[in-house]
C-alpha cells in the first residue's frame, strides 16, 4: 500500500510560525507532526510515501531526506505556488499513486488513531475516519449511520479526521461533481475540494467510515499547537 500525505496548505492562521516553516514540519513532542505520521505509515508496512507541497516545499526534502531513516520512499510532489485543494491534489498525485487503495493523511493534524485499524481494501470508493465535532467547528461535516456508511446528512454529525482509505477510481468521474469545473485551475492543473465527490457518492453508498474516540488535533493555530504541546508533555 502506498499512502499520500496532504502537506500543501499555506499555512496562514499559523504565522508567524509558518513565515519559514512549513505547517506539517512544525515540531509537536519534539518532533515534525508529519513525522509522527511517517512512522506509523513506516509500521504497518508502507514503503512509498507521496508528499504534495507548495508552500515552502524546499523544506521537506531538507528536513525529511528520501525517508530511509524510516525504511520509506518518499515522492515530493510540488503542485505550484498555489495549492491544488484536496481534490486536485490528489488528481494531481493519482499517477505516483496508481490505481490500488492508499492511505491519505493530512499532514498538520495529530492523532492516536492506529492506522493499521484501516481496511487495506475498503468496501466502497473510501473508507473514512471521523471525530466528534471539536469545539471550534460543532457544525460536523457528515454524518455516520449504524451501517458504517458516512452520510451527507444525519441526526448525529462527525467531523472528517483527515485520515482515510480511498481507491482512485474516485476520482474517474470528478467534472461531474465540481461547479464550474473549467473555472477552477493553478498552475496549469485542475484546483478543486475533494468534498462534493464524496457527497456525490454517500447516496450510493459509495463511502463508508469509523468514529474515532480518540485523541486528535488540528493544529491549526498557535493556541491549539501550545495545547498539544502540553497535552504531550503530560503523557
Amino acid at each position: 500500500m502506498k499512502a499520500l500525505v496532504f502537506a500543501a496548505g499555506l499555512g496562514e492562521r499559523m504565522r508567524p510560525l509558518t513565515d519559514h516553516t512549513p505547517k506539517p514540519l512544525i515540531e509537536a513532542g519534539g518532533k515534525p507532526l508529519i513525522v509522527w505520521h511517517l512512522e506509523k505509515l513506516a509500521a504497518m508496512g508502507v514503503r512509498d510515501v507521496v508528499i504534495n507541497t507548495s508552500w515552502l516545499a524546499d523544506r521537506f526534502p531538507a528536513v525529511l531526506g528520501d525517508g530511509d531513516r524510516w525504511g520509506l520512499r518518499l515522492h515530493y510532489l510540488h503542485e505550484g505556488d498555489t495549492p491544488l485543494e484536496t481534490g486536485g491534489g490528489m488528481l494531481n498525485a493519482r499517477p505516483l499513486l496508481g490505481e490500488a487503495p492508499f492511505l491519505l493523511v493530512n499532514g498538520d493534524i495529530w492523532t492516536d488513531f492506529d492506522f493499521v485499524r484501516l481496511p487495506r481494501e475498503p468496501a466502497g470508493l473510501a473508507h473514512l475516519v471521523m471525530i466528534d465535532p471539536p469545539g471550534y467547528a460543532t457544525h460536523g461535516d457528515f454524518a455516520l449511520d449504524e451501517t458504517g456508511h458516512v452520510r451527507s446528512d444525519g441526526e448525529r454529525r462527525l467531523t472528517y479526521a483527515g485520515i482515510g482509505i480511498y481507491r482512485a477510481a474516485l476520482l474517474d468521474d470528478w467534472q461531474r461533481h465540481v461547479d464550474d469545473h473549467a473555472g477552477f485551475a493553478a498552475n496549469g492543473k485542475p484546483r478543486f475540494r475533494l468534498a462534493p465527490i464524496l457527497r456525490a457518492h454517500m447516496s450510493s453508498d459509495g463511502i463508508r467510515g469509523e468514529r474515532h474516540a480518540g485523541r486528535w488535533t488540528d493544529v491549526g493555530t498557535p493556541q491549539r499547537l501550545a495545547e498539544l504541546e502540553q497535552g504531550l508533555a503530560s503523557r
